[in-house]
């Protein structure tokens, strides 16, 4: 008895796991990033308009090599990252820092993600609510 209500439990699991297993759904063509005019004028070898893997790859080990100047000048406390401070620096001095990445106390770029004490940029979905407006129930 045990034994063929066991079977009958597996078998009608594995149909519904059977039955729920789905295909991914395919990601939507959304709009592509532009690549700046200035990376395509240095970095596309074959003025074809776009970048091909090994261009894109020159370009990821230039902002590598840019990255680690930056840290190797400003990085003050010598801890391998900049901090706010460190980073305040690096602009007074006339740097370009990239776009985009990473800014101090894991505040993201102007597209938006985290800013400060977990709140969500501007672009980023939820940021401070609106004057007046009651406030936000606690997240779980």
């Amino acid at each position: 008895m045990k034994t063929s209500t066991l079977m009958t439990l597996g078998a009608l699991i594995g149909t519904c796991a059977f039955a729920s297993a789905q295909d991914q759904p395919k990601r939507p063509d959304g709009p592509k990033r532009e690549v700046p005019a200035a990376i395509l004028e240095k970095f596309d070898l074959d003025k074809d308009g776009k970048l091909s893997d090994e261009e894109r790859k020159a370009v990821r080990e230039e902002m590598k090599a840019k990255h680690a100047a930056l840290v190797e000048k400003y990085d003050a406390n010598k801890d391998g990252k900049l901090d706010k401070e460190e980073l305040q620096a690096a602009k007074d001095a006339g740097e370009q820092l990239p776009p985009g990445g990473k800014g101090p106390k894991g505040e993201k770029g102007p597209k938006g993600g985290k800013g400060p004490k977990g709140e969500k940029g501007p672009k980023g979905g939820e940021g401070a609510p609106p004057e007046g407006a009651p406030p936000a129930p606690p997240a779980e």
